[in-house]
């Protein structure tokens, strides 16, 4: 019953993310992930570390896009410690993005990637097929936006 209501919970997300891509990218990143609705902590996040004009403006950047559900997959007290911590929210966020337009396609073809933080993110293929950075999957691929492109990943990636 348990992996029935993760596959319905994984196809809602899907379809729902999936309807804002098909928006044609006319909108940036912020405006991409605040439409998708399951990014909520990931922008309230945006707007606490004050990153919220340079994810508007031109780039392009790819951001790893951490879910609702990722956020609340962290330890208990992990996420309110960040939000109080703007140094440390803000690092962590930067590890979630790299300069320029990286599809799944060109990232298939690396092992590693560095980040506007500065730090390498890891780059496998699992034997489900799953691409994986660090140990967050990429549950959906190659949202575009006007300023770059959203890969949703299953887990907040921490430097």
């Amino acid at each position: 019953m348990k992996t029935l209501i993760n596959i319905l919970s994984a196809f809602v997300m899907v379809a729902s993310i999936h309807s804002v891509s098909l928006a044609g990218g006319k909108k940036d990143i912020v405006d991409t992930a605040v439409s998708a609705g399951i990014f909520n902590t990931l922008v309230t996040a945006v707007q606490a570390a004050d990153l919220v004009d340079t994810l508007k403006s031109p780039g392009p950047f790819t951001v790893y896009a951490p879910t609702d559900e990722a956020f609340a997959a962290l330890p208990e007290g992990a996420l309110d410690a960040l939000l109080a911590d703007k140094d440390a929210l803000t690092s962590v966020l930067l590890y979630h993005v790299t300069p320029g337009v990286n599809r799944t396609g060109d990232l298939e073809k690396l092992t590693k990637i560095n980040t506007v933080l500065g730090e390498d993110v890891m780059f496998t293929i699992n034997k489900d097929g799953d691409l994986v950075l660090n140990n967050s999957k990429i549950i959906v691929r190659d949202i575009e936006a006007t300023n770059g492109v959203i890969q949703v990943i299953d887990a907040v990636l921490l430097p």
